[in-house]
């Protein structure tokens, strides 16, 4: 992590890394990340979570509340299915901050890796700086089951 100022706002950087093993083929995996951060998402207390994703280079991901509202979490930078998305924006946070996701999948024996990573740099608060490694790994896991699920 390293910090600076402008104007006398703090700027901090963030990375959050995971890597998890899927007992599920790359294509289910893939195909289950693309539903979890779409319309089957979910928050941490199993509510719905109105996403959209449009699965292409440039397509936006979105939090679709409806009559015309929501929020731009980010835009996909990369898309090679099944192995790799990569989306930017400022994610959850209404304030000046860019971040970066990438999820790289990779066929193992038995299923799939998913390596996961999140780098963000800006006026980060330290709310979300404290509650997305938390937040991530609820969803990757959700990820990971809906996959698991579906290859049975």
């Amino acid at each position: 992590m390293t910090t600076a100022t402008l104007n006398q706002q703090p700027l901090e950087s963030l990375e959050i890394a995971r890597t998890i093993d899927i007992a599920a083929p790359i294509e289910i995996a893939f195909e289950a990340m693309l539903e979890e951060l779409g319309p089957e998402g979910q928050s941490g207390d199993g509510k719905p979570m109105p996403f959209k994703l449009e699965a292409w280079p440039g397509g936006r991901w979105f939090r679709d509340l409806g009559n015309d509202s929501g929020h731009l979490w980010g835009h996909v930078q990369v898309i090679k299915p099944p192995t790799l998305l990569e989306i930017c924006g400022p994610m959850m946070m209404s304030y000046p901050a860019m971040n970066h996701i990438q999820y790289r999948f990779a066929a193992q024996a038995g299923g799939t890796r998913l390596t996961f990573l999140h780098r963000g740099v800006g006026a980060i608060l330290s709310e979300h700086r404290e509650g997305m490694p938390k937040g991530w790994a609820i969803w990757i896991d959700k990820m990971r089951a809906r996959a698991e699920r579906k290859a049975k």
